[in-house]
Order: C-alpha cells, then sequence, then structure tokens
C-alpha cells in the first residue's frame, strides 16, 4: 500500500487537521514542534497528548456535534485540549480570558459547551457570579476545579476513530464586540482546510519556524498557529507579549514567520536597541486584524529582513485580501487585493451592488466562510447578503472602495463612521491627518452626540513623552488640514487606548467614556 506524506495529503480536497499531525508524528517522531517557556515538545510527544485528551473526553461521553470551551492564558496544556476536541470530533470554543465574568458566563451557555477548561487565573474571574455552568478541568493542576493530571486519560490511551465531515463544526469562535456583544462564529473543518492550502503560499516548509505571540483565542492567532502546525513546523508559543523577550525568541530560534497585529509591531520596533537583533532569519510576516498605517509598514520594511503581507479579513469569513508590501510600495495605504478565488464587491446602504469605485460596504465570497452565528439565525441572516445569481456573500461591515488598480482602500466600520450634519466623517482619514502631527505617538477618532450637529468627531490622543501639546493647539492645527465637516469637536488625552486582546481599539468604549464623564457638546 501506498503511504501518503502529510505535505501530499495537504493538496487532496479535504481532510482534518487531526489526520495530518498523525502524519507528521508518524514521518518525524522526534522533530520539536512546540517551544513554551523553554519546554520543548515533540511530534509524537504532542500526538500522544492529543489522543489521551481525545479518550477523555470520550470517556466522558462527549461525541460529535459536542462542544469545548477553553478559557485560560497560554500554556501547552492549552494546545492539547485544543486539539485533542478536534480528534474526538467536538467543537472548540476559544474564549477570551480578558472578558468579564458575565460575558463569559453568557458564552460558555451559548456555546453549550459540555466541559470547560481554564486555569486559576479564569477561576477566580468566574468565582464572583456563582455561575455554575459545564464540569471544568484546571490546565494548572489549581485546586479551582478537577486537575488536569487527574482527569486526563491514562498514557497510551487512544480514542475511537472519528468521521469528520467538511461541515462539520470546527470551533466557535466569538467576535471581539468592538462594536456590539460577542457573537459565536461557528466555522467548519473544510474552512480551515481551505486555510491551509492558502497559507502554502507563505513558504512554511519542515524548516520554518513560526511565533505565535498573540492569546491563542482569536481566529488570526488561528490563523497563524494552526496552518504552521498542519504543514510540519516548529512553533514558539509566547504566554504574555513582552516586545523585548520577542525579540529575544525569534533571534534564538531563528524565527522565519510571524503574524502580529500593528500595535505589537509599533512596541516590537520601539525598542531602543531593537537594530541590534539577528532577524535575518524571517522569510515572512504577515499582519491583520486592525488599522495597519502606511508609515509604520514602510519602517518595518526598512528596518526588518523578510517580507511583509498584510491581510484584511474576517472571522466570519467571506472575501480575504492581500497586501505584499515589498513588492506593492505604492500601495501601503491599501489592503490589497482580493485572492484568486475570493469575489469582493461594493454594497450600499440598501443592498444595492455598486459600479467600481465607489464607496460602500464590503462583502465577499469565498472557500472560507461560517456555517453561521450560534444560535442567531436572525444575526446571521443580517449578516449574508446575495447576488443577483443567489449566491452568499458575507457583509464586513467595513466601508471601503476598490482603486482603479482593484486595491481595496479601507474607509472604517460602518458602525464607527460619523454622521455629522448629514454627512459621512471616517475616523480613519482623520486619524491619519492627526498622526502626522510630530507630539503624537497614537490616536483613535470616535463620533460622540452633539446637538448640533446630531454627533461630532473626537479625538482620543496619545502624546509622545516629554511633549506639552494642549487641546486648543492640537485642533488649530488639525483645522488646517482636515475639511469642515472632520474638523474636531474636541481633543481629549489619555494613556493608553482600549484595545482588546488582538490589538483592535474599541470605539464603543471611547464612546462611553465620553458619555460617562458627563460632557456635552
Amino acid at each position: 500500500m501506498t503511504v501518503i506524506s502529510a505535505t501530499e495529503r495537504l493538496q487532496g480536497d479535504f481532510g482534518t487537521l487531526s489526520e495530518l499531525l498523525r502524519r507528521h508524528a508518524a514521518e518525524r517522531p522526534t522533530d520539536e514542534v512546540l517551544v513554551f517557556e523553554d519546554q520543548g515538545v515533540s511530534y509524537a510527544e504532542l500526538d500522544t497528548q492529543v489522543g489521551r485528551v481525545a479518550a477523555s473526553l470520550q470517556r466522558d461521553g462527549l461525541k460529535s456535534g459536542d462542544a469545548i470551551a477553553i478559557s485560560a492564558l497560554t500554556s501547552l496544556g492549552y494546545v492539547f485540549a485544543f486539539l485533542g476536541g478536534l480528534r474526538a470530533g467536538v467543537a472548540v470554543a476559544p474564549l477570551a480570558p480578558d472578558m468579564t465574568a458575565v460575558n463569559l458566563d453568557r458564552m460558555i451557555a451559548d456555546s453549550g459547551a459540555k466541559r470547560l477548561f481554564l486555569d486559576q487565573f479564569i477561576a477566580s474571574t468566574l468565582s464572583s457570579t456563582g455561575f455554575a455552568g459545564p464540569p471544568r478541568i484546571a490546565l494548572d493542576d489549581s485546586p479551582s476545579a478537577a486537575k488536569w493530571s487527574d482527569w486526563l486519560a491514562p498514557a497510551g490511551s487512544k480514542p475511537a476513530a472519528v468521521d469528520v465531515q467538511p461541515e462539520d463544526a470546527f470551533n466557535i469562535i466569538y467576535s471581539s464586540g468592538t462594536t456590539g456583544a460577542p457573537k459565536g462564529i461557528v466555522l467548519p473543518h473544510s474552512f480551515r482546510w481551505a486555510q491551509f492550502k492558502l497559507f502554502r503560499a507563505l513558504g512554511y516548509d519542515a524548516d520554518s519556524v513560526a511565533m505565535v505571540s498573540i492569546p491563542l483565542y482569536s481566529n488570526m492567532t488561528l490563523s497563524s498557529f494552526l496552518p504552521p502546525l498542519a504543514m510540519g513546523c516548529k512553533i514558539v508559543l509566547m504566554g504574555k507579549f513582552d516586545a523585548r523577550r520577542y525579540l529575544e525568541l525569534a533571534e534564538r530560534h531563528r524565527v522565519t514567520h510571524s503574524m502580529m497585529v500593528p500595535v505589537q509591531f509599533q512596541r516590537i520596533l520601539a525598542v531602543p536597541d531593537f537594530d541590534r537583533f539577528d532577524l535575518s532569519s524571517f522569510r515572512v510576516k504577515s499582519c491583520g486584524s486592525a488599522y495597519f498605517a502606511p508609515a509604520l509598514k514602510a519602517e518595518i520594511l526598512a528596518r526588518w529582513p523578510g517580507e511583509l503581507i498584510e491581510y484584511f479579513g474576517m472571522t466570519e469569513g467571506g472575501g480575504v485580501c492581500t497586501l505584499d508590501a515589498r513588492k506593492q510600495p505604492t500601495k501601503l495605504h491599501t489592503v490589497g487585493r482580493p485572492l484568486a478565488g475570493h469575489d469582493m464587491r461594493v454594497i450600499d446602504e440598501d443592498g444595492a451592488e455598486l459600479p467600481p469605485g465607489s464607496i460602500g460596504e464590503i462583502v465577499g465570497r469565498s472557500p472560507t466562510m461560517m456555517v453561521g452565528y450560534l444560535n442567531q439565525p436572525e444575526k446571521t441572516r443580517e449578516a449574508e447578503w446575495f447576488d443577483a445569481e443567489n449566491r452568499r456573500f458575507i457583509r464586513t461591515g467595513d466601508v471601503g472602495r476598490f482603486d482603479e488598480d482593484g486595491f481595496l482602500v479601507l474607509m472604517d466600520r460602518r458602525k464607527d463612521m460619523i454622521i455629522s450634519g448629514g454627512f459621512n466623517v471616517y475616523p480613519t482619514d482623520v486619524e491619519a491627518v492627526l498622526r502626522e502631527h510630530p507630539d503624537i505617538e497614537d490616536v483613535a477618532v470616535a463620533g460622540v452626540p452633539s446637538s448640533k450637529w446630531g454627533e461630532s468627531p473626537v479625538a482620543f490622543v496619545i502624546r509622545k513623552a516629554g511633549s506639552g501639546l494642549d487641546a486648543e493647539a492640537l485642533i488649530g492645527w488639525s483645522r488646517e488640514k482636515l475639511n469642515k465637516t472632520q474638523r474636531l469637536a474636541a481633543v481629549e488625552f489619555i494613556d493608553e487606548l482600549p484595545r482588546n486582546g488582538i490589538g483592535k481599539v474599541m470605539k464603543r468604549t471611547l464612546r462611553e467614556r465620553w458619555t460617562a464623564s458627563g460632557r456635552t457638546l
């Protein structure tokens, strides 16, 4: 019988991550696959641990169609639980550990999880609500729940085989909640398989070393963690992100690939002796999830070896745009062009398709699309758009336009767009102007209620160290550079912009902060 390698198997129309891990373990059992806090794990060890977790879940009565939830800080146990759940045929709901207890309770209940994997940090958070939820397993063996070491099936335990279908749920990702209450996004196994094949273009191979430096609960993290795992790479996991520590690990392990959010790149480049670190091993750095300033892209290209690829897409799936920054230096103000096989269009407020060059909401269709929002059929329908041939697209909620070369220029989130005096004001346009000021470190613009205009732009500004910039001076400086409808109504100086775990600015939090202060315009 001909034995098909993991690499050959990945070229097929459909397969599973568990199958690929078994093949890697058989082909390269002693090769290191994971490194976390100087502890290494081989492919054989990983495959064994994943099998024990799956066997434990099946022993507990979990079956295909069920779900488990994981809410914890990054650890090897987190990885074992996640991958073990997949091997048992159940969906995995990774939940952000920085959520409030009330939101965590709600998401655990909504997911229908039959088991909750957590650590002492999350157990302390949940203790304030009295929510019982499903049986708990403590990944860190803390006294907060059943100990992982006691719960795990004996060494050598193997699960029963599970027949996974393309449409079966792989994971349930809860949206970031930057514009409203989080929703459970159900992504099928076919989504991940298509993603693995897509990421092969980034040059992953058996000699690649990927660095994962953002929490494991987000879809962006999974998009930087799962593909290299599927392709047989070595993966260096960071716990809490620290810019200097990142550089030290990248140099020591000769990292070749890393996906991060813009604020991480910004903090790494700001390390005083950044240029002394040897980063020559880098082949590709990639970025997504939040606004990526053109000036920051240019600085990365100038100071950091390797390619820089920007991705624009949604956890819900649909269309994906990519920008190869080094090859397309005149398009750094864009998020690139749609990938092959990804159909992206622009629609108006009434859902009518707009001609090229028009500004409207971006919708997309591709092999990577969610099944829907868990338990929320109405929200699912709101997120869908159908073309004249009744083909399903996903609405991004982002406003933009395609330029004459087919590159997507993003304007803003629909829900963040400011309507002032009947005119549309895009906060990113205003932010781009304000970032030109030499005393501004970072800035976010949000619309707040105005008795005269309905809404007015307010800038929340982080000043550079030692700057004496005041609000009146900044408003005066910006007045000469902004259109009348874009002009700032107020400026608030803050020490830090509120961000979620993957770097997105929480503009809803800024608006709430302004309202709570009692100030009016």
